[in-house]
């Protein structure tokens, strides 16, 4: 296990280094130029003033030499500075991740506490019109963006309750009732694919199970509908929920982009969309490593945890 867990952590570290080479050339194939939206608002803007900015950030420099020069910082930790605020990239991210580690624990916890029991009921019971119904819903949660999902929550309980998640962020460690109060609809959104894929790939691995030799056995020993599911059917259905779970992450954390603008919470998702309508290079390269470094992590989690839920499983 050991050496398969050294190979998997230098197969990700090569997957960081690939993201990081497509993020770094991606962001300046973006039309527009930094320094010009940068000065854009600066009375007697000259090609001279331009010319001094763009040295000073290093942008005239060839592009493999900026690569370099970033790769280096890298390893050592330092993913530059801000082109807007000249505060290191490091320190932005370390502020505005918490807020976002946040969101997305509580839209992964809600997709497994809510997702596993719908999987279960569907199963229990395939092909009737409750298993017809949670099917229908899974689809419409898989195949809805949750920008959507949330912009209609934010409507529907503004018009029908008079009530708005509050607009001015507080950490869980300020004012945790408001904080819980900003954080669960937008968690809720960006579970909804969570839930959805969940209970879906639940269902399906349960109703294999359920089908199977072994289970025949243990009914025929007398033991009972709940015994047979919680004790012996559900163990051996966790390993595709746990890979889909691995994948929603990433879905999760590209959730975050948008619902975070939405709901005006100042994490990682908002940090990465401003670098982009300015153009910030340092900004959004970071804060995507950071995320696929995140990504990469938890895949590498999920994989480790196939031993823990099924013993019969054996790493080479």
């Amino acid at each position: 296990m050991v050496g398969y867990a050294v190979r998997r952590v230098f197969y990700g570290l090569l997957i960081i280094f690939l993201v990081t080479l497509f993020v770094f050339f991606s962001v300046r194939l973006v039309p527009g130029d930094p320094v010009r939206t940068m000065l854009i608002d600066v009375p007697g803007i000259t090609p001279e003033l331009i010319e001094q900015r763009t040295a000073q950030l290093g942008l005239d420099k060839p592009v493999l030499t900026q690569l370099l020069s970033f790769l280096g910082n890298a390893f050592t930790g330092d993913l530059g500075k801000s082109f807007y605020t000249e505060q290191p990239v490091t320190e932005m991210i370390l502020a505005r991740l918490p807020a976002t580690l946040e969101l997305g624990a509580i839209a992964l916890a809600l997709g497994i506490l809510i997702g596993v029991p719908l999987g279960m009921l569907s199963a229990l019971r395939p092909n009737s019109w409750v298993d017809q119904l949670l099917r229908v819903v899974s689809v419409a949660g898989i195949s809805v963006p949750s920008f959507w999902i949330a912009l209609m929550l934010i409507t529907y309980l503004a018009l029908y309750l008079s009530w708005t998640p509050p607009l001015a962020y507080s950490s869980p460690f300020e004012d945790p009732s408001k904080n819980i109060r900003q954080v669960m609809l937008p968690a809720l959104a960006l579970s909804a694919g969570t839930i959805a894929s969940v209970s879906r790939f639940l269902r399906s691995s349960l109703l294999e199970v359920l089908s199977s030799n072994y289970i025949r056995t243990v009914r025929a020993k007398g033991a009972g509908p709940r015994i047979v599911l919680l004790k012996h059917a559900t163990r051996n259905s966790l390993i595709p929920v746990f890979t889909i779970l691995g994948l929603q992450v990433g879905h999760i954390l590209g959730g975050t982009v948008i619902l975070e603008s939405i709901f005006s919470i100042p994490g990682m998702g908002t940090l990465i969309a401003e670098g982009v309508r300015q153009r910030d290079y340092p900004v959004v390269t970071g804060s995507v490593i950071v995320f696929a470094t995140v990504f990469i992590f938890v895949t590498i989690l999920v994989d480790l945890a196939y031993g823990v839920i099924d013993p019969r499983v054996r790493y080479q």
